[in-house]
């Protein structure tokens, strides 16, 4: 069995894979990281592999902490061995989510082109061809970033919560912020999705992220929605490695 690990900046993502079958995951603050670990173990004390991924660096305690456990420890970095080829010009400030959702892309769909759009904090695009070479993709402010810009940036704005507007045109200051923030996100994506499809055949669409279900029916252009693609990926470089070295 394998424990994948996505750690964020506020929490942390945890799921165990047997071979390439979901089991279970579970997203909780990063605060009751070893407590949560520790009962992971005695509930599947048949993980002997994991894989951490983290776009901060873990603690100190935490990186000795998970030396301690008698598995196979991984750590995804951009020097891990990946079976497609990386053309990003900068392959040392790639994110190591980027590389998971790129590994997840070559195994779920060979010889294809796959664009993976991940809606969280950020909104990532990233591209893949039918020869397995990552190309990249784009980086853009997430919905709750956009809110919150307005918000800090602007002596007037209000903070509000998403909300997916009614109608096109906003009719006050907070219907206006809705369909300003909401609709520009989606004819961002559809627009970009538009672009790759004019130099790309047969493109695939992959939606992921903690705002894929919000956005993936109002999206125009056809999708697959997979909030799970991440953890996925994880566990195909776990996977990957473990019998490739």
């Amino acid at each position: 069995m394998n424990l994948i690990i996505d750690a964020g900046n506020t929490f942390v993502k945890m799921a165990v894979f047997q071979g390439n079958t979901l089991v279970f995951d579970e997203s909780f603050e990063k605060k009751y990281f070893q407590e949560k670990i520790e009962k992971f173990f005695k509930a599947y004390n048949k993980i002997d592999a994991l894989i951490t991924s983290s776009v901060t660096t873990l603690s100190e305690d935490t990186q000795k902490y998970l030396a301690s456990l008698k598995v196979q420890v991984m750590k995804l970095t951009y020097k891990t061995n990946v079976p497609f080829q990386n053309a990003y010009k900068t392959p040392e400030t790639l994110g190591v989510d980027r590389i998971a959702l790129t590994m997840a892309a070559v195994s779920e769909y060979p010889n294809k082109n796959v664009l993976v759009i991940d809606a969280g904090t950020c909104i990532t695009y990233d591209f893949k061809t039918t020869n397995e070479e990552y190309l990249g993709g784009g980086i853009s402010p997430g919905i709750r970033l956009r809110y919150k810009s307005l918000n800090l940036l602007t002596a007037n704005l209000p903070l509000l919560e998403p909300i997916m507007p009614e109608k096109y045109i906003g009719d006050s200051t907070e219907t206006a912020i809705h369909s300003g923030v909401m609709l520009g996100v989606l004819a961002e994506i559809d627009g970009i999705i538009d672009e790759y499809k004019q130099q790309f055949e047969h493109l695939t669409v992959i939606l992921t992220g903690g705002d894929a279900n919000f956005l993936a029916k109002r999206l125009k252009n056809t999708i697959f929605a997979n909030s799970k693609f991440l953890l996925q990926g994880l566990n195909y470089v776990l996977e990957y490695n473990r019998y490739n070295d």
